[in-house]
């Protein structure tokens, strides 16, 4: 019989147990991040979640900094980076940065926001609303992430993001931009 191996990773989202508070949690998923490298798993990835009780993953890349400085060789990143949320070369610049600190060890998982709550918190009036707004622009938030992390935002200009070591997508991924991808 062969044998097979199937690599190991972990999706945290630095829960807040009943009793405990968010700093606790992070150190939690520090602690849970280091043991997962000592065992050998392959990736550990934090979730974006906003206005939920007992979640503590709000604000990914300032935790997966830390967690990449408290690990050696695990690959840290995202479980997704939630689009509509952010100005897509602000995550570029953030995750090309973590790149250039950490490289080979940085992942960013992208992904379109669960509009409802998050239509709340911005106050929004109404679901559909914020819905049609957040899966129509998708691809294109992609496209200038992307941009920004070859070197260069939607407008072609360099910034400081491009000092990353990134592998690229074909071209025609994002049409006239040639999209690169922080994991290998």
């Amino acid at each position: 019989m062969t044998r097979r191996s199937i690599p190991l990773s972990i999706l945290d989202l630095a829960p807040i147990v009943e009793g405990s508070d968010a700093r606790s949690a992070l150190l939690n998923s520090i602690a849970l991040a280091r043991h997962a490298d000592a065992l050998g798993y392959r990736r550990f990835w934090v979730a974006e979640h906003h206005n939920i009780d007992g979640v503590a993953s709000a604000a990914t890349a300032v935790l997966i900094g830390r967690l990449a400085a408290a690990t050696t060789r695990i690959r840290v990143g995202s479980g997704g980076v939630m689009l509509p949320n952010h100005a897509p070369l602000t995550v570029a610049e953030a995750f090309g940065t973590l790149a250039t600190l950490y490289p080979g060890r940085i992942d960013l998982g992208l992904g379109p926001v669960n509009t409802t709550s998050m239509g709340r918190v911005a106050g929004q009036k109404g679901r559909r609303q914020g819905a049609n707004r957040s899966r129509v622009g998708h691809p294109a938030r992609i496209c200038n992430v992307a941009g920004g992390l070859s070197g260069r935002n939607p407008a072609g200009r360099l910034d400081s993001a491009g000092q990353a070591s990134l592998r690229r997508w074909p071209a025609r991924e994002c049409g006239r931009h040639a999209a690169p991808s922080l994991t290998r």
